[in-house]
């Protein structure tokens, strides 16, 4: 049996590409970029992942880095807002790659964007619980007797269970967290830079901010000058920026929730990196500018506590603190959302085992399993986290960091092969509304050259006591392993069997939920199937 129902343009585009409505369409523009700004998050990352920059090149490596690998990540940006404006799907990546490169392209890039997602969950969330221990020893000494990884741990599986009930809930509280966030991190990280600017009682000059350089790792005898470090070190601080500015993807997967999603899900992707980019910056030259004692946070690792209580007293670092930790709790609760819809996305075409559970939706309209078993994996990702590791006198979250790296490859990588595939098809390419007319020519290969560049960076070890080919290195190292070649490297290899022994003989890439009568355009009513049918092929076919 059928119902004939009129179709809004939103809802006619998502039937061509072979899908019925089924999730909440609440969301505004508006929403859709504040939840990709709210994932990049300021007051996530350049909060947590400091230490990368500060530890593998210094103050310079931060100071100069940042905007450039910025404008990098702003070109990758662009080419994926013509991509979802041409497919405003859940699936996002994984669908613009089965759509473009076929069921295998689709598969690869579906695990690969999941595995990022996951790990990108797990890393903020452990983010936040670190800062929120932090925050409270900051502001009561008697919190706490000095840090403890158990108990951050627990925080951490706090922090996760509240995420969840509130992605459980209800579609209209995350949009309204999401606009909530957005002006939380503009005025939040507007009062940090304030509060760095007039508080500490005296600064670093632009010389020292622009210039000094560090060498944290223990590689090259510990030197910040010459061939090694500038080859060997300095790209190591890219992951700082890389790792900030990533999980834009999220206006994609959202978009079957966005109105007017061709538009608004292209303009949430590029505008989140771009203000993202240059709130980054200003962020992170106030903490630079706001250090008093450099030695003294190399010798404390490279955090940002370390400046804070250097130039701060204890209410005005509590205050700065906090900021932070709720923008990194709004930050937590938006990646689980976007990993959630892509989940369900990819589950709801077969590709995951235990499918029909992550694709299922509650009563509020929210893939509720797939919320609960996303948390779970978030917690086995960082369950590393609990050995405790000191690089140089000092303790370094070794495993968060390798989580941080796995968010960084997983995603970037997913996110090179449908450019590359729109780059590949040239004119056969069907644009959207929002496209880069000819300049997609440059633009693509740009994009794949700097994953490519960044995604082998986020392979090495962070750590001369981590690296293999490290006189005394054995099985006493193994804590201060980056693990993340062995958790990509590791499911690459799962996959690549999984493909051949099994999925290619049944994995077919997106399913259709609603069948487009012969003949029926857009702008006709849709005949909707309630109960809808598997198609090898999906979406319009390509202009020839």
């Amino acid at each position: 049996m059928t119902d004939t129902v009129e179709l809004n343009d939103d809802e006619k585009r998502l039937a061509e590409l072979g899908y019925k409505q089924e999730l909440n369409r609440s969301w505004s523009g508006f929403s859709n970029f504040a939840i990709s700004f709210s994932i990049i998050s300021i007051l996530a990352g350049c909060f947590t992942t400091f230490g990368v920059g500060w530890n593998n090149g210094g103050p310079a490596a931060i100071a100069w880095g940042w905007p450039i690998a910025a404008g990098f990540i702003l070109v990758i940006g662009l080419c994926m807002s013509e991509l979802v404006s041409a497919f405003p799907t859940s699936g996002g990546i994984y669908w613009w790659a089965s759509k473009l490169g076929g069921a295998k392209a689709g598969y690869y890039t579906g695990w690969l964007n999941l595995i990022g997602l996951l790990a990108i969950d797990a890393s903020v969330a452990y983010g936040c619980a670190t800062f929120f221990d932090l925050t409270l020893d900051t502001y009561s000494k008697s919190w706490a007797n000095g840090y403890s990884l158990n108990r951050v741990f627990i925080i951490f599986l706090i922090v996760l269970f509240l995420v969840s009930l509130v992605n459980i809930f209800s579609s209209n509280l995350l949009a309204m967290l999401n606009n909530i966030s957005v002006w939380w991190h503009v005025v939040g990280a507007s009062v940090v830079v304030l509060v760095l600017l007039f508080v500490p009682s005296h600064h670093a000059s632009a010389s020292s901010v622009f210039s000094d350089t560090v060498n944290n790792t223990g590689f090259f005898g510990g030197h910040a000058s010459g061939v090694g470090f500038l080859f060997g070190i300095i790209p190591l601080s890219v992951i700082l920026t890389q790792y900030t500015i990533t999980g834009y993807d999220a206006s994609a997967h959202l978009s079957e929730e966005t109105h007017s999603a061709a538009d608004s899900a292209a303009k949430g992707i590029w505008r989140s990196i771009f203000y993202s980019g240059i709130g980054g910056w200003i962020l992170l030259l106030a903490f630079l500018f706001a250090v008093q004692d450099e030695k003294g946070v190399t010798a404390g690792g490279g955090g940002v506590g370390v400046i804070f209580s250097q130039a701060l007293s204890p209410n005005w670092a509590t205050l700065v603190l906090f900021i932070s930790t709720a923008g990194q709790f709004f930050c937590t609760v938006a990646c689980m959302t976007s990993t959630t819809r892509m989940l369900f996305a990819f589950s709801r075409d077969g590709a995951v085992p235990g499918a029909k559970y992550w694709s299922k939706l509650n009563k509020n309209r929210v893939p509720v399993y797939g919320v609960v078993v996303s948390a779970v994996i978030a917690v086995l990702l960082t369950a590393p986290a609990l050995v405790k590791v000191d690089i140089n006198g000092a303790p370094v979250p070794v495993a968060f960091f390798a989580v941080v790296s796995i968010g960084v490859v997983g995603l970037y990588v997913a996110f090179a092969i449908p450019i590359f595939l729109r780059w590949k098809a040239g004119d056969s390419f069907t644009p959207g509304s929002w496209n880069l007319g000819r300049k997609y020519r440059w633009m693509s290969l740009v994009a794949v050259a700097e994953i490519v560049v960044t995604s082998v960076i986020a392979l090495l070890p962070t750590s001369a006591a981590g690296a293999p080919w490290y006189k005394g290195f054995g099985w006493s190292s193994m804590k201060y392993v980056n693990y993340t070649p062995i958790v990509v490297g590791g499911a690459l290899l799962v996959l690549w069997i999984g493909w051949h022994l099994s999925a290619k003989k049944w994995f077919t890439g997106p399913r259709m939920t609603v069948d487009l009568p012969a003949g029926v355009s857009s702008s006709d009513e849709i005949s909707l199937e309630h109960h809808g049918k598997t198609a090898h092929e999906s979406g319009p076919s390509p202009a020839p």
